[in-house]
């Protein structure tokens, strides 16, 4: 079981302002913009070496892109709208790279017509079109990494293995490209040794490549920095030590000499925490009336923003009007009419015996990959609405 804790929302007078107010219609999610701003510098601090490409992903609103930029960061993109709102934000065409492994021939087309140079591949197809619509452009062969650790793995569908990168990096280079390598551990990764496991491999890949005449010029240690969630997570400095602890260890020279150009690609990391859902309780019943265990139904489920509950494995913290009082087992679930759209069963929460229909729920740090998985108007209901704040 997991119980709800009396927590502090962000720390923003302009956000406690916002949710402060009652005419606001359920569900939506608000931003902390300054508290983003505020990660970024925590994050920078603690991998100095690395310049930061923000997962558009993660949460594209226009204000959080224009924010970012503001501070220093550049951007990692998988379409051509992210490319436009980055563009859109002010970003310059090197501020961004094209992450997505899996693009159709015309994006690439129109990336390079933008301006945009560096790429993510992971197949020789792949690496077909970069070398037909994209001559010369700079290209990062992702290896594929097993994600043990991550509550939300990225293993299956991307990579691949290092012969293969090895063999993908000495094409590249025959087509006379800059070359990189990057990895992702998974998203949430609590396992502070994933990055030191993985560039081992990608040391031994680097020397292989370098030895074939293909040679590295950057390095992509993709994303997994945590946000706060049920379970605990080391802190980020404590990421930060690990990464370049592991970096010294299978690439002393390079690092010594400074001439392994790296970035990260954090999201969640940056704004999960800056978010806050409100949602209100719909319905609160049992299936018998001798049943111990209610059903908490929200106006917001799967369908709405909270597509990482899928198998339950991104555990939000939830904040209600009656936190502190005597709680009870309750399966958490949305409002559609779809048997999928069941938030928490299997680990089901402890909520406060008095909730009822009416009672809001704000869902904590929920300010990443909420409104980009929101559905158009699944069953009828609007998407997920959002809105940013800050004290300036």
């Amino acid at each position: 079981m997991f119980v709800t804790h009396p927590s502090s929302i962000p720390s923003a007078s302009a956000l406690e302002r916002f949710l402060a107010r009652d005419d606001i219609p359920t569900p939506f999610v608000v931003i902390d913009a300054d508290l983003v701003e505020e990660r970024y510098h925590r994050l920078v601090e603690a991998l100095p070496e690395a310049g930061v490409f923000y997962a558009v992903k993660a949460n594209p609103a226009p204000a959080l892109l224009e924010r970012l930029l503001q501070v220093g960061s550049s951007f990692d993109v998988a379409s051509p709208a992210e490319i436009d709102a980055c563009l859109a934000a002010g970003a310059a065409p090197h501020q961004i790279s094209y992450g997505n492994t899996i693009k159709k021939r015309r994006d690439i087309a129109y990336a390079t017509s933008c301006g945009v140079r560096r790429f993510t591949i992971d197949a020789d197809a792949e690496l077909d079109k970069l070398v037909d619509v994209a001559p010369g452009a700079e290209v990062c062969v992702r290896l594929r990494h097993d994600c043990g650790g991550a509550d939300w793995p990225l293993s299956r569908k991307f990579g691949a293995e290092a012969p293969d990168v090895t063999r993908l990096l000495v094409r590249a280079a025959q087509a006379g490209m800059r070359l990189g390598v990057s990895f992702h551990v998974g998203s949430q990764q609590r396992n502070l040794s994933a990055w030191d496991d993985t560039l081992e491999v990608v040391a031994g890949i680097a020397a292989e490549a370098a030895r074939q005449g293909a040679h590295l010029a950057f390095l992509n240690l993709g994303g997994g920095f945590p946000g706060t969630y049920v379970d605990a997570t080391p802190s980020i400095p404590a990421y930060g030590h690990a990464v370049r602890a592991a970096l010294h260890t299978w690439f002393p020279q390079r690092m010594a000499d400074g001439d392994l150009e790296l970035m990260i690609e954090p999201g969640r990391y940056l704004v999960a925490d800056a978010g806050v859902l409100r949602s209100e309780v719909v319905l609160v019943s049992r299936r018998s009336p001798d049943d111990a265990e209610r059903w908490v139904y929200l106006d917001c489920g799967k369908f709405h923003g909270l597509a990482e509950t899928m198998e339950e494995a991104i555990r939000y913290r939830l904040r209600t009007p009656h936190d502190g009082s005597a709680t009870g087992p309750a399966v958490l679930a949305g409002p559609t009419c779809d048997s999928a759209d069941v938030l928490y069963e299997k680990n089901a929460y402890e909520l406060p015996m008095a909730l009822a229909e009416g009672d809001m729920v704000d869902v904590l740090s929920a300010g990443a990959y909420t409104t980009t998985y929101s559905s158009v108007g699944f069953n009828g209901f609007p998407p997920l609405a959002e809105y940013v704040v800050s004290s300036r």
